[in-house]
């Protein structure tokens, strides 16, 4: 089998017992590797199943993860193709952290509607 010269396993350090979910760190830690230039455009990253093993984690750990960094325009998942860093996003340079303080700050969503169940639970549905 040829290895694949572009495969890049960005060096990621996962702290088991941190009140912060897996996903997240890697999420994180993959932002700022892309961000500090230490992952250039069009970089190939492990598979889902390839880092899942690396890391010692679940396989939807890390597709959680891909997701996240995908919705924020950091990597493309192409079926067939693998996980390609965008490095040129529009949340290239964000960090991952921000994108929660970006939104709170726009008010959105801009409504929020209070209801309760059937057993005085609150209920808060954002439009």
């Amino acid at each position: 089998m040829k290895a694949r010269s572009d495969l890049r396993v960005p060096s990621i350090a996962l702290h088991r017992g941190a009140s912060k979910p897996l996903h997240r760190q890697i999420v994180e830690q993959i932002a700022v590797a892309i961000a500090a230039g230490n992952l250039d455009a069009d970089a190939r990253l492990p598979s889902s199943r390839s880092l899942a093993r690396i890391l010692r984690v679940s396989r939807n750990t890390v597709v959680a993860a891909y997701d996240d960094l995908s919705a924020n325009g950091l990597i493309r998942v192409m079926r067939g193709a693998g996980v390609r860093v965008n490095g040129s996003g529009p949340l290239a340079g964000m960090p991952v952290a921000g994108l929660h303080g970006l939104v709170e700050a726009a008010h959105f969503p801009a409504r929020v509607l209070e209801l309760e169940d059937s057993d005085a639970n609150p209920i808060y549905v954002r439009y």
